[in-house]
């Protein structure tokens, strides 16, 4: 079929699907992949197959941009060792025991250490849909996990394809040079990206320019990454994770408010095409295995999915212990959680776009041109991880978190109300000098003082009318020193950026409203 068909059909299968799984109440990614292999099915789609460069390319920097752009670094930070345990310990213990498994079962080693890499690491929007009612510490543990072991898991992947592909041996010195090479590479193209980004915006002022450097800089910042050899995952998140803390202080409201709309409607169309895609490949690929029986097919992929599982399990009940007995600072006893606790963030394992998007892109061939034996296995194997983790874990998460006991956060919204005190506190200090600056008429500027009360107090109703042209400006002025006052807390570190963008978007919608209200003066009557 043509591409436009299939992208018709697609994002069709996504809207019923995603329709009926929020009517039903039922697991959308698990009903997306359903849905996806129904279709499949069909003569006209029994033998699609989306070229992986095109899932690496169109797919994984938008999707992984938006991610690490809306991740709190704060909770980042608290929990740094937590994240960096899972995200780059946990990925090479699991990319260690799955080689360990499939070469048991028959793989070489390099496409045993290929099938390790490719199912290691967890899914970030899989993850966010099945952890929402989980608190946020656990919530920014799981998705800041699911940034740092793609990158991780997708270095280990490009050197041991090469190696598979190649048919080259193993040498553990030279793959941990080039693992090291491809890691610090991607994050120094994504910190060099951010600030080059950074630097435009500050220049620009027409807001359709800078929603289109928005829509650009995923995608610019990924390909150059990869042309050198280096993690254009990594170079990806580290770019969203510096445009999270510069993003308020050089993004106009208005162009904030329309490219968070963008963002939010494309990253959740392309996620859920990809499931539909996982689906739709299903039936060619459990048809493709080539000469493995069945039966020792389907053993390979289910004990390869049983050991995925399982480490996570190990290493989650295990390694956090051994820690705590040697590290016994006041401040690590805070962040200890119990047995039950825990146990939600063990079973969070779930895999998705990037196993798909990187099982794909393994060659089918060796460089030699000869077919690259056990290729059938290894995609068969990592699609069938993907649905166990996916049916599995996904569907009976919400059962876990309400066993575990855990709930939502209320340091959120205690942290929210400071904020709002905060930040009508600095506009009230502000008033008096922007007042006499824009010679304010004392009743319009005592009349925005009573409205800064109620608003410290939380009890400001939105206004329908803003006043004279006067009270405007004066409100904008305020805007500025309120967003201000807010940066400066999610700075200091009392608030998180999960406030900060909550609390930003109402000042971004009073600003728009203010300067509409403002043309509203300046333009000539028709």
């Amino acid at each position: 079929m043509r591409g436009l068909e299939v992208t018709v059909v697609v994002l069709a299968a996504v809207l019923t699907m995603t329709w009926l799984a929020r009517r039903l109440q039922w697991n959308e990614p698990v009903l997306l992949v359903a849905g996806g292999c129904l279709i499949g099915l069909t003569p006209d789609f029994h033998s699609l197959a989306l070229p992986p460069e095109v899932v690496l390319l169109l797919f994984l920097p938008p999707l992984l941009y938006w991610e690490s752009l809306t991740t709190s670094l704060r909770e980042i930070r608290t929990n740094l060792r937590a994240i960096v345990l899972l995200g780059t310990g946990l990925v090479l213990a699991t990319a260690a025991a799955v080689a360990a498994v499939g070469h048991a079962l028959g793989l070489s080693w390099p496409l045993a250490w290929v099938l390790g890499a490719v199912v290691a690491p967890t899914d970030a929007i899989a993850v966010a849909t099945v952890a929402r009612e989980l608190p946020r510490r656990v919530r920014t543990i799981l998705r800041a996990e699911s940034l740092i072991n793609d990158g991780t898991a997708l270095a280990l992947y490009t050197v041991v394809v090469g190696v598979a592909v190649q048919q080259l041996a193993v040498s553990w010195s030279g793959t941990a040079v080039r693992f090291l090479i491809a890691y610090v590479g991607g994050a120094a193209i994504g910190s060099a990206c951010a600030a080059v980004v950074v630097a435009l915006r500050r220049r620009l002022r027409d807001r359709t320019v800078e929603n289109a450097l928005g829509v650009l800089t995923p995608f610019a910042t990924y390909l150059p990454a990869q042309a050198v050899g280096v993690s254009g995952v990594l170079a990806v998140v580290t770019c969203g994770l510096v445009l999270s803390q510069a993003g308020p202080k050089v993004i106009s409201a208005g162009a904030r408010v329309q490219i968070t709309c963008f963002w939010e409607v494309s990253t959740a169309i392309l996620n859920s095409a990809l499931f539909v895609l996982v689906g739709i490949q299903t039936p060619a690929i459990v048809s493709a295995i080539g000469s493995v029986s069945p039966g020792h097919a389907a053993i390979t992929a289910l004990l390869v999915s049983g050991v995925v599982i399982a480490t996570r399990l190990l290493w989650l009940y295990s390694v956090p212990y051994l820690i705590r007995a040697v590290d016994r600072r006041p401040v690590q006893r805070t962040l200890r959680a119990g047995a039950r606790q825990r146990f939600p963030l063990a079973w969070s394992g779930v895999r998705g776009a990037v196993s798909l998007a990187a099982v794909l892109a393994v060659p089918a061939t060796t460089t030699a041109g000869r077919p690259l034996a056990g290729h059938g296995l290894l995609v068969l194997t990592a699609v069938t991880v993907i649905l166990v983790t996916l049916v599995l874990q996904g569907t009976t998460m919400p059962a876990v978190i309400r066993w575990s006991g855990l709930h939502g956060d209320p340091d959120e919204t205690t942290e929210e109300r400071r904020a709002h005190r905060h930040i009508a506190a600095a506009a009230m200090e502000a008033l008096p000098e922007h007042a006499e600056r824009l010679q304010t008429p004392p009743k319009t500027a005592e009349a925005i003082l009573s409205e800064l009360r109620q608003y410290a107090a939380e009890d400001a109703e939105p206004l329908d009318d803003f006043g004279a042209r006067a009270g405007l400006e004066l409100r904008r002025a305020l805007i500025g020193v309120k967003r201000g006052a807010l940066i400066r807390l999610r700075d200091q570190r009392s608030i998180d950026d999960i406030v900060l963008r909550r609390l930003q978007l109402l000042l971004d919608l009073e600003e728009i409203r203010v300067e509409l209200a403002l043309r509203d003066f300046t333009d000539p009557p028709p």
